[in-house]
Order: structure tokens, then C-alpha cells, then sequence
């Protein structure tokens, strides 16, 4: 509950943030640097952030960040000029480092809260939280803030975190495990993640397949934050600001990101030579919704261009990160995972600030940059096919008995139900 109604707040304050950013500078490189700083403060944290989930009662910890959180929302109620954009991305840059903080501990504390045969279930509720909650939140928060101005979605943003903090008091003092203190100093994260980019260099495979959410933010996710909420404030303009209509763009969004990865899991299974099939299509979904985007003709067809993408983009983030849970080794999942998301932060941030910048300084226009960026989208693809046709590849899960030769197994050898033999690593 705590964390549907923070991701409640979490989306007004993003649709707020990005019109208020845009009524003020009307600079595409303003709203590509808003975007910067909410991708990549929770990067420049993470070590910091493992560690504390480590050495901290993690309820209290969680209550702080949310009280924590709500005081710096409300900050955002003074920022009112040109020259108070500065104070905007400062704030943003606080909010995003305490959720980096936020998130981690709170899937560390899940085990605690439920039994070991629910953990599968809890983790998987709370992760269609998110894609419920853009829907729900980005339409909400597109509603208040096209209605009633930024301002109090920002108000109600800092409620949010408040009740949060109040939902996760009711959590039992002491039924979280005893923080284990082990090997937690700051020094040893650093080295954690050093640990984890050796593992996937010397594993080019599993490189690959974490690479895979980088590239559909560098080609994607983060330039199209920036694109909708420009297209949102000068092409089709719905309340105030626009703000209305980015908040259906927002909604559509999770409408998409979340029914396509349960369409996608029909077809593949844990089959995975199909799920590495899926990741190539996925580009291909997502480059074909910005085609159809790009024309900007009417609403509705941009709508049903970025309902595409958003198939897309959640193919490709459930089906690799399904991939990477059936290949990897138990004893260096956790980094690769901080690894991967690391890649992914660092890839969307230098996307959403190019896109600013074309838009600025070139004369490509709206429907320019977005034909670049479906076109971007297809190089990955063909990469990716290639591997597959021509690669060296595990094509089972590991832990299932039977030899490996690392190398592709054809299709055919795969049985109905897209079982595979395997060794353990």
C-alpha cells in the first residue's frame, strides 16, 4: 500500500515538474536536462544505497526516506521564476537520490514481510504495481495539474510520501531480519560493482543481454520522455501547459508497458532461445510505434503509436530481465542486476540530453528527431539477429542436467513445450 500510493505521488511530481520546466524555459535542453537528473541521481547513489539497506533497520530507513522525500517535494513550491529552474533540478536530483535509496531497501525487506514460498508472487505484485500505477498516476496527475496548475501536484506529491511513511510504520518494529554488516563498507560496494562489469566482460553473452535495456534507452526510453513532453506542450496541447495531455501519453504508456510483456510470456514461456528471439522484436515493435508517432497527424494516432513503443520498451525490460534470472549464477546475480540497471541509467541519461539538444540546435524538428530515433531503434535489432544467427550462446537455463556447448541449439531440437538440457554453472 505504502508503495502504490508513493508511486501515485511519484507521477504527479514528474508531470508537474516537466510543464513547469517547459512553461518556464520553453528550451527542449532544459526539459533533456530534468530527465538527465532524474536518471542519473539514483546511479550516483546505488553503492551508497546497497550498503545502508545493509547496515540500517531497514523500516526506519524506509519511513526516513519517505518523510525525507516529502519535505523536499514540497520545496518544489518555490520555484516560481526562469531563475528558479536551478532550485528545480537541485531538488529533483535530492528526491531521485533518496528513492535510489528507497527502492533497494524495500526489496530487501520483502523476504521479511512474507513467507519463503510468496516471495516469487509478492516480488511480481510489486512490480506490476509500476506499470498500474504510470497508468493510473500519469492520468491522474495530468488531470490536477492541467486543471489546477503544477502547484498542487506538487502538494499532493509530499501527501503521498507522508502517507507512505505512515502505511510502513504499521510494519512490526522487529520483524525485519537482523541486517547482516558483513563486508557492507562503502569500499566493498565499489568493489561489488567492479566485480559485477568484470563478470559480464569476461561473459560476453550475458553482456549482451544486459546491454540490451541500455540500448533501448538510448535509443527509446529516455529521448521519448523528452519528445512527449515537448510534442505534448506545442503540438497537442491539453490543459494547462499541456500537462493534461502528457498525462494521457504517461497513461497509455503503462497501459502498454504492462499488458505487452504478458502477451509476449504467452508465446515465449522460459523457453530461452524465444526469449532471446523477443528482444530483437521488441526493437522493432518500439521503432515501428515512433514511425507511426512521428507524422504527428492527430492525438489518437500519436496515442496509438506510443501504446506500440510501450510494448516495446516492456518486452524488452521484463523478457531480458527474465533471461539474465534463467542464466545466471545465484552468486553474482545482485551485481550484474546493479550492473545492468547502472548501464541503463547512464544510457537514457545521455539520450534524453542529446534529444534535448537536437531539438535546440537543429532543424530536424519534432518529426525529424522522432523518424531519427526509430531508425536508432532498428540498429540494435539487427545486432542482436545477428548474435543469434551467427553467436555462441547458452540456450538453456542453468541447473537442468545434460551437456552445454555454449553454442546455439537449433530450433528444432528444442521440445514442445521449449524445454532444454543444461548443466548448472
Amino acid at each position: 500500500m505504502g508503495q502504490i500510493v508513493s508511486l501515485l505521488g511519484d507521477w504527479f511530481n514528474l508531470l508537474a515538474s516537466a510543464a513547469l520546466v517547459t512553461s518556464l524555459t520553453r528550451s527542449g535542453l532544459a526539459v533533456g536536462g530534468l530527465f538527465v537528473v532524474r536518471m542519473l541521481a539514483p546511479f550516483l547513489i546505488s553503492p551508497v544505497a546497497g550498503v545502508l539497506a545493509d547496515r540500517i533497520d531497514r523500516r526506519r530507513l524506509l519511513i526516513f526516506t519517505d518523510l525525507s522525500r516529502a519535505l523536499t517535494v514540497f520545496g518544489f513550491l518555490l520555484v516560481r521564476r526562469p531563475q528558479d529552474v536551478w532550485l528545480l533540478y537541485a531538488l529533483t536530483a535530492v528526491q531521485l537520490s533518496i528513492s535510489g535509496i528507497f527502492f533497494p531497501t524495500r526489496n530487501a525487506i520483502l523476504p521479511d514481510l512474507v513467507r519463503d514460498d510468496e516471495v516469487g508472487a509478492a516480488n511480481a505484485l510489486s512490480s506490476s504495481t509500476w506499470s498500474v500505477m504510470l497508468a493510473v498516476g500519469a492520468a491522474l496527475g495530468g488531470l490536477v495539474a492541467g486543471g489546477w496548475g503544477v502547484y498542487p501536484s506538487f502538494v499532493i506529491d509530499g501527501l503521498t510520501f507522508l502517507g507512505s511513511a505512515a502505511l510502513i510504520s504499521r510494519i512490526t518494529p522487529g520483524i525485519s531480519r537482523a541486517p547482516s554488516v558483513e563486508h557492507s563498507d562503502l569500499r566493498s560496494a565499489l568493489t561489488q560493482y567492479v566485480d559485477g562489469l568484470r563478470y559480464l566482460t569476461d561473459h560476453v553473452d550475458i553482456l549482451f543481454i544486459a546491454m540490451s535495456k541500455a540500448a533501448m534507452g538510448l535509443t527509446v526510453s529516455g529521448a521519448y520522455e523528452v519528445m512527449q513532453v515537448t510534442v505534448s506542450e506545442k503540438v497537442f496541447v491539453i490543459g494547462e501547459g499541456g500537462s493534461t495531455g502528457l498525462g494521457i501519453l504517461y497513461m497509455v504508456a503503462g497501459v502498454g508497458t504492462g499488458f505487452g510483456p504478458i502477451l509476449a510470456r504467452r508465446f515465449t514461456g522460459d523457453d530461452v532461445r524465444r526469449l532471446r528471439w523477443a528482444l530483437p522484436i521488441a526493437f522493432l515493435i518500439s521503432s515501428a510505434g515512433l514511425w507511426i508517432i512521428a507524422p504527428l497527424q492527430n492525438f489518437w494516432v500519436v496515442l496509438s503509436g506510443g501504446l506500440l513503443r510501450a510494448v516495446g520498451t516492456g518486452v524488452n525490460w521484463v523478457l531480458a530481465t527474465q533471461l539474465l534470472l534463467l542464466l545466471l549464477p545465484n552468486r553474482v546475480r545482485g551485481r550484474v542486476f546493479s550492473s545492468e540497471f547502472a548501464l541503463f541509467t547512464l544510457m537514457a541519461a545521455t539520450s534524453s540530453g542529446g534529444v534535448g539538444w537536437l531539438l535546440d540546435t537543429t532543424g530536424l524538428g519534432l518529426s525529424g528527431v522522432l523518424r531519427l530515433l526509430a531508425v536508432a531503434a532498428l540498429i540494435p535489432a539487427v545486432l542482436w539477429t545477428a548474435w543469434l544467427l551467427f553467436g555462441s550462446y547458452r540456450t538453456k537455463a542453468i541447473g537442468e542436467p545434460g551437456p552445454d556447448t555454449g553454442t546455439p541449439i537449433p530450433a528444432s531440437s528444442a521440445s514442445p513445450s521449449g524445454d532444454f538440457s543444461g548443466e548448472s554453472d
